[in-house]
């Protein structure tokens, strides 16, 4: 029997079978499910307005009771019974597609280059000769409902192939959309972290599951378009370039291309603050890199409270008259806090005297309410304030390394979306970023702007030699992440 199911703010109204999960619905319309569907978390709640959604003994786990009286439910074990109007975030596509304008290569045709990120994807079609951009498409990477990291996906893989299935139909549907037809596509390259070169390349993942989690597959891999099931013409090249080593994958190599750091003349950093942290130091003389384990703190996808940047996100925080002034996306009620704003949320806090420098709340408080319902709990500041100790530790041994001081380095590029949005001064006050303010570039969607560069000139990575250092094998890297956990005492000189 079918029954009818609204979704607000949307505007959807769909007919589902009774008794069906609603977790692809759910997916599909911008729940997140953080943890995989496995009730682990709170970032997959919907809200129940009319209707009645049978209350599990994971959701009795997870929410509150005065949360399940109100009507919030994990849309991971949530089961249609009846009609029901459901409240849900709406997920913005805020990716970072990349505008640099780039020369042209020798060959004629069309070419598609394409960034295969743990949570979102973005392709685009250029004229190889001229390197016009043709098309652009964006999406949400479809694994995402079977985890927010990478770790997730991991353990899901080793008992099933589906996320290998998924990404490749995904990513192939995007390529053909974003090619319009077109006969003259001769090459596809495609770049992203360690797990997703694996999963879509169909290369074993164990080796990633567990310390001291080193892939010997680390190679270019390359595919035609029937190998793939693709539409695309038959002469195409797909091609997935090299990973690094570890959890750094060829979507860092795509950066050290895009920012040049394998031609600086000084010490420079290349940082992604995404789930891994991977992290680059050197010059041309010598190039590193490492990932450490920051977690999806920058992310948020492990905040209680915590959601990407839609709408109804917190994503500003600043201090005004001696509490928080908060910026939501879309202008309306605060429905829970990304990325950039729980960094502000930290500095700000810290900066009232709320925050203490050891991460604890000031007066054995055990929540920081910013505004509406959004309060963050003792637990999130500590996810915070673990992820950029990893970050900042990784950073300093790199440094290390070299003989050099972080506040040594003549540039550090911050990749992504986070680092796009960040405010260094923020990171600067929580001790994220550990140099002058000025030294710090965002650099935009790198991995993308090194994937086109790779594909109107061949070489653009293929001369780029970077040692992998693994981190937990550096004998001082827990004492100096060790250090690296407390909040600066020091305000910084840039008003928060």
């Amino acid at each position: 029997m079918k029954v009818a199911v609204e979704l607000v703010p949307l505007g959807r109204k769909l007919e589902l079978e009774s008794g069906s999960s609603l977790q692809d619905v759910l997916f599909d319309h911008g729940v997140e499910f953080p943890c995989g569907g496995r009730g682990r978390c709170r970032g997959c709640r919907i809200r129940v307005l009319s209707g009645d959604v049978a209350v599990t003994p994971e959701m009795r786990l997870a929410l509150s009771a005065k949360e399940i009286e109100t009507g919030w439910r994990l849309g991971c074990h949530a089961r249609v019974d009846g009609p029901l109007m459901l409240e849900v975030a709406q997920w913005e596509m805020d990716v970072l597609a990349d505008t640099a304008l780039l020369s042209g290569g020798m060959r004629d045709g069309a070419g598609i280059a394409v960034d295969i990120g743990t949570t979102t994807l973005v392709a685009q079609a250029l004229d190889l000769r001229t390197g016009q951009v043709l098309g652009v498409r964006t999406g949400l990477n479809p694994q995402c409902e079977h985890g927010a990291d990478v770790m997730s996906r991991v353990q899901f893989a080793l008992h099933s192939a589906e996320l290998t299935a998924l990404i490749r139909q995904s990513v192939g549907r995007m390529a053909a959309e974003v090619s319009a037809g077109r006969e003259d596509v001769r090459d596809v390259v495609l770049v992203g972290n360690t797990v997703m070169h694996h999963l879509f390349s169909g290369v074993s993942v164990e080796p990633l599951s567990a310390v001291p989690f080193r892939s010997s597959s680390l190679a270019e891999t390359t595919f035609t378009p029937r190998e793939l099931g693709w539409d695309l013409p038959p002469h195409c090249t797909v091609r997935f370039l090299r990973c690094l080593g570890g959890f750094v994958g060829s979507d860092i190599l795509a950066g050290i291309a895009a920012t040049r750091i394998h031609r600086a003349e000084r010490l420079t950093a290349l940082i992604d603050l995404g789930t891994n942290g991977e992290i680059v130091v050197g010059d041309r003389g010598r190039l590193e890199c490492a990932s450490t384990a920051a977690g999806p703190a920058f992310e948020a996808a492990c905040i209680s409270v915590g959601m990407r940047a839609a709408t109804g996100a917190i994503a500003e925080v600043r201090t005004s008259g001696g509490g928080f002034a908060c910026h939501v996306i879309g202008g309306g009620p605060a429905r829970g806090i990304c990325g950039s704003g729980l960094v502000d949320a930290a500095a700000a806090a810290l900066d009232l005297g709320t925050l203490l420098p050891n991460g604890r709340l000031a007066g054995g408080a055990r929540e920081l309410r910013l505004c509406g319902t959004v309060v963050l709990s003792q637990r999130d500041l500590r996810e915070l304030q673990l992820a950029k100790a990893a970050i900042a530790a990784g950073l300093r041994i790199l440094c290390e390394r070299r003989g050099a001081r972080v506040q040594d380095l003549e540039r550090v590029y911050l990749a992504g979306a986070f680092g796009n949005y960040v405010r260094i001064a923020s990171a600067a006050r929580i001790g994220l970023l550990e140099m002058e303010q000025e030294r710090v570039e965002p650099a935009g969607n790198t991995a993308l702007r090194g994937s086109k560069m790779s594909l109107l000139h061949g070489a653009a990575t293929a001369g780029i030699v970077v040692e992998h250092v693994e981190l937990a094998a550096v004998g001082s890297f827990q004492d100096t992440f060790v250090d690296c956990l407390s909040f600066p005492e020091i305000e910084c000189t840039v008003e928060i």
